[in-house]
């Protein structure tokens, strides 16, 4: 059976996942704690004995794609009817009263807060189907695979206090729970210890980590904390809420060495009306004074957003304010999304000033076209410039050049001769408005 750890064969699996980079590091977790029982990853479904999907459920077409995979997975199945199939992640919480009604064919199911007990069910002797989706807070003390043993995760905190209007997170992941100071700067040395030199910070609301312990802590602080590591080269977090985005942090990108010149500071909208509708506790003026603090004090600094087009009630007029907001600020990318509803959230129920698709995608389009633009003209400030790049790889557009990432997080394919973990330093000679050209510098190398 592939629940038997101790069988002479091997079990294989293979996960899918699909969403953020929080759902990255959870099926980051999943690996190394299905390694940990003796399990192989394998490259294709087909070739596995347990068949796993950690799932989004932030945005409508999250949700096909993956019912499309699960409907190749039943095939699978159906051929072998010994496979096991798992559903994790925010998809399977956000429907957990009928996911097994839905979907018969799926063995066990779990929530992002769930995922220790997915060992837990492996390792039973019921081969009935159970389903995981109690709130626990922080679950996350399970060995990790990393993609890249450079490159880590770190989740500080699980959960979310905000009520964003067309957000399905807080009822996916729970209340907000900070992690231990203590306990993540330890986390953190064990992984430098293990050869990482760059970690993403990562929780729902970052920079309202603490705030819930006892004594209280500060995100600052962490990033303190974390910079005092010896060979800890680069921190990055994600995401961040303009509400929280307090001075203290802006500095911490100014002062300290290791944290990246790079703040993602979603948007949503650039008009204050439907800023509210949302929900998202700010205004216009609020957010660009926040633009405004981390000009002031890390002038180089990338701006990266998240803009929704075509939320309930957006007007032309509001529409307009968002295109004044990008080309004001100037970001130096932005992920954009025409507004889908979502299952149990309050904007599900409008009805009024719904926005036609077609207008939509025409806003989408004309938006695509200020961020790209500004993205480009943003770019072209690294020109003649000499980066400081960590390796990640081949390119993927020439195999014979290299693939890395500055501190702004800028992609750079560049001519040289470097290995995947070293920081080299890159003369860039040209940009897009997504990608920067380079050869590597005659100067001794950073790393």
């Amino acid at each position: 059976m592939p629940k038997c750890v101790g069988t002479l064969r091997t079990v294989k699996f293979h996960v899918t996942t699909f969403g953020c980079q929080m759902n990255e590091h959870d099926s980051e977790r999943m690996k190394g704690m299905l390694e940990s029982l003796g399990y192989t990853e394998v490259p294709e479904r087909n070739e596995a004995d347990l068949i796993l999907f950690n799932t989004c459920s932030i945005r409508e077409k999250a949700d096909e794609r993956f019912v499309s995979h699960l409907h190749e997975a039943k095939a699978l199945k159906a051929r072998d009817p010994e496979r096991i199939i798992g559903v994790g992640g925010c998809w399977a919480q956000s429907v957990k009263d009928q996911v097994f009604r839905q979907f018969p064919f799926v063995d066990v199911a779990f929530g992002p807060g769930q995922v220790h007990k997915l060992a837990e069910f492996l390792t039973s002797e019921s081969l009935t189907a159970q389903g995981y989706f109690e709130f626990e807070g922080f679950t996350g003390h399970l060995p990790a695979k990393r993609a890249r043993e450079f490159q880590a995760w770190m989740q500080i905190s699980v959960g979310c206090n905000c009520r964003c209007s067309y957000c399905i997170v807080p009822s996916t992941r729970g209340r907000e729970v900070s992690r231990p100071l203590d306990e993540l700067i330890a986390e953190a040395e064990r992984q430098v210890a293990e050869g990482v030199r760059e970690i993403t910070l990562l929780g729902q609301n970052v920079n309202s980590y603490g705030r819930d312990l006892r004594p209280r802590a500060a995100f600052s602080e962490l990033l303190q904390g974390l910079d005092a590591i010896p060979g800890l080269d680069r921190i990055r977090y994600t995401s961040p809420h303009p509400k929280d985005m307090r001075e203290d942090v802006i500095l911490a990108h100014a002062n300290l060495p290791s944290v990246c010149e790079h703040i993602h500071l979603p948007l949503q909208s650039g008009s204050s009306t439907i800023l509210k509708a949302m929900r998202r506790t700010y205004d216009r003026g609020r957010y660009m004074d926040r633009v405004a603090l981390i000009r002031e004090h890390v002038p180089d600094c990338a701006l990266t957003t998240d803009i929704i087009v075509g939320f309930p009630g957006e007007t032309e007029q509001d529409f307009a304010q968002t295109l004044e907001v990008a080309e004001e600020v100037g970001y130096d990318g932005a992920f954009t999304f025409i507004y889908s509803p979502r299952r149990g959230t309050e904007a599900a129920q409008f009805t009024e000033g719904l926005v036609p698709h077609e207008l939509a995608v025409e806003r989408m389009e004309r938006l695509v076209e200020v961020i790209q633009r500004r993205a480009r003209e943003r770019a072209q400030r690294f020109v003649g410039r000499t980066l400081d790049v960590l390796v990640e790889g081949a390119s993927r557009t020439d195999a014979s050049r290299v693939r890395g990432r500055t501190t702004h997080n800028k992609v750079v394919n560049f001519d040289g001769l470097a290995s995947p973990g070293e920081i080299v330093p890159v003369q860039i000679t040209a940009a897009t408005s997504q990608t920067l050209s380079g050869e590597m510098s005659l100067l001794a190398r950073a790393g």
